[in-house]
């Protein structure tokens, strides 16, 4: 907060807490000629008669200190703008230790899985239905809830691993990320083969998982682009680069989609896909529960999966 916005705050505070005492006392005051509590004039039914009394004192004085409770509390924890209070509380600093404690007793819990590789927590029937949990908890919003994926998000239960599909490897994208990125080759081909490159390189690349249609005559000449542009990735053969994060293009799966127009778009356009670390968010031993049943989708025979529910 900034030294003018912390003033206009504290100003704000005080004016109130000001203006509440002094509503106090100027209400609760009787003043001369003032008429007398029971000089009201409404009377009804002969004998029941309205009075005008003022609060009690100790109702009065209640409320003033219920003001000095405020002044203190502003004080003690912080409320007059950039100032940090007394005792130096803030709720980020109560968020970090709740958070803190809470970590500690997730570890504690989860103590007996530590430390454990993730295709040996694959044959535990129990780690494997935490590690869905786990993952239903934190992943399904991008992988779905069974791990199929969507267009721009992998599907985990097939054989297709950008990143590698081994326990360990799963394990570091979980814990560190991973960051693909395609660049954009649209202007670099038009240069390199004219106005048809883009739809040749488009016909190679789709002919690397259909052979029989690496005989058409734009297959045939995008080949010529592709090993200009494309190996240093992806490979003479196109099978991908997995230390790259480079995907196979034999194999038929399409990220992105395989239709010729979205890998035009994916090759003129490039791609940027961001799997996010969540180190910080589930700690390891979640995080190796996690990769356990992710990689139990795609090797159902390596552990249970087919047992969980």
């Amino acid at each position: 907060m900034s030294t003018g916005w912390s003033w206009y705050v504290i100003v704000l505070v005080v004016l109130n807490i000001a203006g509440c005492a002094w509503l106090l006392w100027w209400t609760a005051r009787r003043r001369p000629g003032d008429p007398a509590p029971t000089d009201t004039s409404h009377v009804w039914d002969g004998d029941i008669t309205e009075y005008n009394k003022p609060l009690p004192r100790w109702w009065i004085n209640m409320f003033y200190l219920t003001i000095v409770f405020a002044v203190g509390y502003l004080a003690w924890y912080g409320g007059f703008g950039g100032y940090a209070g007394y005792s130096g509380w803030s709720s980020a600093s109560e968020h970090d230790r709740q958070l803190a404690q809470n970590a500690a007793r997730m570890e504690e819990t989860f103590s007996m899985y530590a430390g454990r590789p993730p295709e040996e927590l694959a044959t535990d029937p129990t780690a494997l239905a935490i590690g869905r949990s786990v993952f239903t908890n934190t992943c399904a919003t991008c992988h779905g809830s069974a791990g199929r994926g969507a267009i721009g998000y992998p599907d985990l239960g097939d054989d297709s691993w950008q990143w590698g599909g081994e326990p360990e490897q799963i394990l570091t994208s979980i814990l560190d990320g991973r960051e693909g990125v395609m660049p954009p080759w649209g202007q670099v081909l038009t240069g390199m083969g004219g106005d048809t490159a883009m739809t040749s390189i488009v016909a190679y690349t789709r002919s690397l998982s259909q052979p029989a249609n690496r005989n058409d005559y734009f297959a045939a000449r995008g080949k010529q682009l592709y090993e200009g542009v494309c190996v240093a990735c992806h490979g003479i053969d196109g099978t991908g680069n997995e230390a790259l994060g480079a995907p196979d293009l034999t194999d038929g799966y399409w990220l992105y989609g395989g239709s010729p127009e979205a890998i035009h778009r994916s090759i003129a356009q490039g791609r940027h896909g961001v799997m996010p670390a969540h180190r910080d968010l589930l700690g390891e031993t979640r995080a190796r529960l996690v990769a356990a049943y992710v990689w139990s989708l795609s090797n159902p025979a390596g552990g249970t999966a087919a047992g969980v529910q």
